[in-house]
């Protein structure tokens, strides 16, 4: 009952920041110069044409009572028609959320598997080689970004070495090069993590008395140590899981990853307001979701700790 009250308050908290979001995307989107409708139908088509769309579609309606139309239907679950295609917004979105939270998800395992190792490592190592590579690999990892890191993969990869295919989702093989661009970044700053808050709790007198019972390091470590550091490395991961699916319009882009990303940049290009408007506040939902799970694996890493 405690935990169902506590979800309860936080999705209170959220409605605010999800009206805010749907309002900022509404009003951006239709401050860009540029007709929508035109650029729809072309550049041969009349202006009876153009006028029966716009009435059709409600855009010939002032902006306030478009606003209101648009609350409406998302209340109704309707996210709108494409302007391009005519299909709807919800659905087309939906065909394509599985991939981009595929992808993100895996990208966020590379990042834990590469992290994870290399942070504690560095960290029950503190001023030795190891951490000082540790650390250089860190940097490297926060200073390259998606969009440098992921043509260079490709070059090297798919075009040189001719090991992996460029772009896609057809098999395993495709989720790898997008997945290692996305977790990248995120593995560079979960190393520095993990690093952190292993050399923080090494110093704990629970460490000495495990020591002191006969444990070997692995044990240690693994079991205690870093059990009670990921607190701070959770917290991470749910901030940074937005920040993955910000990062997925870049990352599908160049892989050709059939996603919410590639689907915004598409919309954004042909001025499909429903479109866009849709992709962008999914993004912001499945965020929200993210951050609001993250606060409740506080509570399974550590029960002191109270939902509220």
């Amino acid at each position: 009952m405690h935990i169902l009250l506590a979800l309860a308050k936080r999705l209170a908290l959220v409605l605010p920041v999800i009206w805010a979001v749907v309002t900022l995307v509404f009003l951006l989107i239709h401050i860009v110069p540029g007709d929508p409708v035109r650029n729809a139908l072309g550049e041969n088509a009349t202006e009876q044409q153009v006028n029966e769309l716009k009435q059709k579609l409600g855009l010939d309606l002032p902006l306030s009572q478009q606003y209101v139309n648009y609350w409406k239907g998302l209340f109704r679950g309707d996210f709108g028609t494409s302007l391009v295609s005519g299909e709807d917004v919800f659905e087309k979105i939906m065909s394509r959320y599985p991939a981009t939270i595929e992808l993100a998800f895996a990208g966020l395992v590379v990042a834990i598997l590469i992290a994870i190792p290399l942070g504690v490592t560095a960290g029950s190592n503190k001023g030795k080689l190891i951490d000082n590579i540790a650390s250089v690999i860190s940097l490297l990892g926060i200073s390259t970004p998606g969009f440098v890191l992921g043509p260079l993969m490709v070059y090297l990869f798919a075009v040189k070495l001719d090991l992996l295919p460029v772009g896609g989702r057809d098999s395993l093989a495709h989720l790898i090069l997008p997945s290692i661009t996305m977790g990248a970044a995120l593995a560079a700053i979960l190393t520095r993590m993990v690093r952190s808050s292993v050399i923080e709790e090494l110093g704990e007198d629970y460490v000495r008395t495990a020591r002191a019972k006969g444990l070997n390091e692995w044990q240690v470590i693994y079991k205690h140590v870093l059990k009670n550091g990921l607190i701070p490395v959770v917290t991470v991961l749910g901030l940074q899981f937005g920040v993955l699916l910000a990062g997925a319009i870049i990352t599908e882009t160049i892989f050709s990853w059939p996603g919410i990303g590639r689907l915004t940049v598409d919309a954004i290009n042909a001025r499909d307001y429903p479109m866009v408007q849709g992709c962008i506040l999914m993004i912001a939902l499945t965020y929200i979701v993210a951050n609001v799970l993250t606060d409740f694996a506080y509570r399974l890493l550590d029960p002191r700790i109270k939902v509220e």
